[in-house]
C-alpha cells in the first residue's frame, strides 16, 4: 500500500480568494512560495500527493467542470515544469446545504482516492488551511497538518467553531508542513 499526503487546494496551493469570493480563472491562480518545492520533496520521499477540494463555486453556476479543470491542468504543469508531480485532483461540486459524501469535512475525496490508488490511511496526511480540512483528515484516519496564516483565525467557514480542531502538527506554510511531516 502507498502513502500519501491530501492537499487542500485553497490557502494551501494557491493564495485563498478574499472571504465570499472564488477562484474562477488561471489569471486568478497565484501559486504560494515554497508549494513546488514541499510537493517535490514528498514526491522524493515516495508519498502520492492529492489535492482534495470544495469548488462550491460550480454548483453556484459561478465556473463551469471544464473551466475548473482547465485551472487544474495549469496548476499541474505550471507545478511540473518546477519538478513537483500532483498524482491527482479530487473535488467536490456541491453546495454546502446539499448532503454528499465528498463535501469536507466528509471524507469521500480522501475515501476514494484511497480505494482508487491503494493509499494507506494510517500512513497518510492531510494539509489543510481549515477547520474542515483538519475534520477531513481525521474522518478519513489520517494524520492531520494544519496551515496557520498571519492574520486569519482557525475557523472562516459558515461552520466555525469556537475552538479550532487540533491537528497533530501546526506550520506557516506547505514547505513547513512538509518539513515536519518528513521528520515525523
Amino acid at each position: 500500500m502507498k502513502k500519501a499526503v491530501f492537499l487542500d487546494r485553497d490557502g494551501v496551493i494557491n493564495e485563498k480568494a478574499p472571504e465570499g469570493r472564488y477562484i474562477t480563472k488561471w489569471e486568478q491562480f497565484h501559486v504560494l512560495a515554497g508549494v513546488a518545492e514541499g510537493v517535490h520533496l514528498l514526491n522524493q520521499a515516495g508519498h502520492c500527493v492529492i489535492i482534495v477540494t470544495n469548488q462550491r463555486c460550480i454548483a453556484k453556476g459561478i465556473v463551469t467542470v471544464a473551466d475548473l479543470e482547465s485551472m487544474h491542468r495549469h496548476m499541474v504543469e505550471v507545478l511540473a515544469g518546477a519538478g513537483a508531480t500532483i498524482d491527482g485532483i479530487y473535488y467536490c461540486p456541491h453546495e454546502m446545504e446539499t448532503s454528499c459524501s465528498c463535501r469536507k469535512p466528509a471524507p469521500g475525496m480522501l475515501l476514494e482516492a484511497a480505494r482508487s490508488r491503494n493509499i494507506d490511511m494510517t500512513a497518510s496526511w492531510m494539509i489543510g488551511d481549515s477547520d474542515i480540512d483538519v475534520e477531513a483528515g481525521r474522518n478519513a484516519g489520517c494524520k492531520t497538518a494544519r496551515i496557520l496564516t498571519t492574520g486569519r483565525t482557525g475557523g472562516e467557514t459558515a461552520n466555525s467553531r469556537i475552538k479550532p480542531i487540533p491537528a497533530d502538527i501546526v506550520a506557516s506554510s506547505l514547505l513547513d508542513a512538509v518539513r515536519q511531516i518528513l521528520r515525523w
